[in-house]
Order: structure tokens, then sequence, then C-alpha cells
């Protein structure tokens, strides 16, 4: 397993489309992928779980993938986070 953390942009929140765009990332891998915020865990692929996370600018996610293609995952989500715009 895999795990690492990254910082949502502060002017960004988890809503419905930078939540989308995190989902749609986290689908195209075949590792099982969770989002980690405030000690709640979300399945990535899922944007009702990932929603529910209320997650708002700034929050710290924790990012794990388990899996054969578990490192580019975390890459490409973390990429994804970074470039999260409103």
């Amino acid at each position: 397993m895999s795990e690492i953390t990254v910082a949502l942009p502060a002017a960004v929140a988890l809503h419905a489309r930078p939540a989308a765009n995190f989902v749609k990332t986290a689908i195209r891998f075949r590792s099982r992928v969770t989002v980690g915020v405030n000690g709640k865990i979300a399945d990535a692929k899922s944007i009702l779980a990932v929603l529910a996370l209320g997650a708002t600018g700034g929050t710290v996610l924790k990012l794990n993938a388990e899996g054969e293609d578990a490192p580019a995952a975390l890459d490409a989500l973390a990429a994804c986070v970074s470039g999260l715009v409103e």
C-alpha cells in the first residue's frame, strides 16, 4: 500500500466540479484508492463518498492506493488535486 498527503489549493473546496475531476482521475486506475480527511475515509472512485468528506480549501487530503498501479495512481491524483480550480 502506498500513501501520500496533498493539500487542496486554498481557494478550492472539494465540491461538485472539482470532486468530479478527482473521481475521473481515480477511475482510470485499477488500484483501490481511498481519500481521507479529518479521520473520515472515502472511496476515491465514488463521487458521493468524496463529496461527503466536505473538504474545504487548504484541507490536507490523505491519499492511499493499493494495487499494481498504486504509485501511478497517487502521482496522478496528487497532480489533479494541485491543479484543481474553482
